[in-house]
């Protein structure tokens, strides 16, 4: 049951509310709470230099936490270890830097929330901010979204980790992407079952849309991700080199930093005219390359549920991507054979593969690419009607739907 209860509510997370997965998925969220009448709030982390891109959100609605020379002195912390923007990493921080950062966010939730009065807090990432948000409210009630990197960052930093627990052990909800994630959490953050919720993710169906597609010749090929080892970029520029006719174009979208995008830029460039190499770009450019183009490739090594796979499918993109958990929740079940689901390598880690493994990888992504580059000179339109209804559940309008049902069990409890 869908609660009818005007609601106030506190979104919270402690990097850019743009430029990442979790921050299209926070704005997305607080866009469809509005829609259905409830008053929204975000504190998010932003570095003075650069503006924000906010979508249906005011910056009226916004207090954010400056740092690398503002609030706090350093970089942002990433939930990932390289984030498309300047950043640092949660496991450098020295125990005074953790305490600035809590100190610096407990200042801001304490003064927003007396401000605000929130019915219910929204926090992404079951990591450190929402643990302290948890401490300090025990009487508001406070649901997370767990995003996958929260997990990563839970194995690589285990001196965080009762940290973390002692406050995300007691959440009122956690709202995960996929079953595995759900799993994950019941067995090592020590939440019951019955407080965890798959929710999914979602795409924004009137940015992501079909249209007329472009004469496949050349094959126009999407990579959209950070430019790092972990997304599979450069083995999939590796196979890529391996291909030579038809011909094909391939847009890399995505930022990153240090030795792994120089590595991605260097092995993009030994492949010339054939590759365009956008940067970080907005949403509605990146619905316009999907929309002219045939093939939409992710061959990444970890992912907690790709939004982009389900844009670029909306979008008449062919997929090629990895049997990653959160990939076979979304597309893993449709027989269709615009999809192709390259096996992933060992992982030793989270996204570190083998070495011995990656020749095998390269070459199932070159067949992969391969067979899908031929579909798409056969047939550059695809044919969508066979998964309108999976593709129906992953808007975000569904996906709010279940959002607030979570909020109106945990305010009913």
């Amino acid at each position: 049951m869908v609660t009818q209860q005007k609601l106030k509510i506190l979104h919270v997370l402690g990097q850019r509310p743009d430029s990442t997965g979790s921050g299209i998925y926070l704005q997305s969220i607080m866009r469809e709470a509005a829609k259905c009448g409830h008053d929204n709030f975000m504190i998010a982390g932003i570095q003075p230099d650069r503006d924000v891109e906010l979508h249906c959100v005011s910056l009226k609605q916004c207090r954010f936490v400056r740092f690398n020379g503002g609030d706090i002195p350093f970089l942002i912390p990433g939930m990932t270890d390289i984030m498309p923007y300047p950043s640092t990493r949660f496991i450098d921080l020295s125990a005074q830097d953790i305490e600035k950062y809590e100190t610096v966010f407990a200042r801001v939730l304490t003064e927003t929330v007396a401000c605000f009065r929130p019915d219910i807090i929204h926090s992404h990432h079951n990591w450190l901010l929402s643990s302290l948000t948890r401490r300090l409210f025990p009487n508001i009630p406070v649901v997370t979204t767990c995003h996958g990197t929260d997990l990563r960052q839970f194995q690589n930093c285990p001196h965080l980790r009762e940290k973390v627990l002692s406050g995300c052990r007691h959440l009122d909800a956690a709202m995960v992407l996929t079953k595995d994630q759900k799993e994950y959490i019941v067995s090592n953050y020590r939440l019951p079952p019955e407080k965890l919720f798959v929710i999914g993710a979602g795409y924004d169906d009137l940015l992501f849309t079909t249209g007329s597609k472009p004469s496949p010749r050349p094959v126009q090929l999407v990579y959209a991700g950070k430019l790092l080892n972990a997304k599979g970029l450069p083995w999939l520029l590796k196979a890529l080199k391996t291909i030579t006719a038809p011909e094909w174009r391939i847009h890399i979208v995505g930022g990153g930093s240090g030795k792994e995008k120089e590595e991605c830029m260097r092995l993009a460039q030994d492949l010339g005219k054939r590759v365009v190499v956008h940067g970080q770009i907005p949403q509605a450019r990146l619905a316009t390359l999907f929309h002219h183009a045939h093939i939409f490739v992710l061959p990444s090594l970890f992912e907690g549920l790709p939004l982009v796979v389900m844009e670029a499918l909306a979008s008449g993109c062919r997929v090629v991507a990895t049997d990653l958990p959160g990939v076979m929740e979304v597309v893993g079940h449709l027989k269709a054979d615009y999809i192709t689901l390259v096996r992933t390598p060992r992982l030793k880690k989270m996204d570190q593969p083998y070495p011995e493994d990656l020749a095998a990888f390269e070459q199932n992504i070159a067949q992969a690419l391969t067979m899908q580059i031929a579909g798409a000179i056969k047939h550059p339109h695809i044919d969508l009607s066979l998964i309108a209804d999976e593709l129906a559940a992953f808007t975000w309008k569904r996906v709010f739907d279940r959002v607030q049902n979570v909020y109106c069990s945990v305010l009913n409890q």
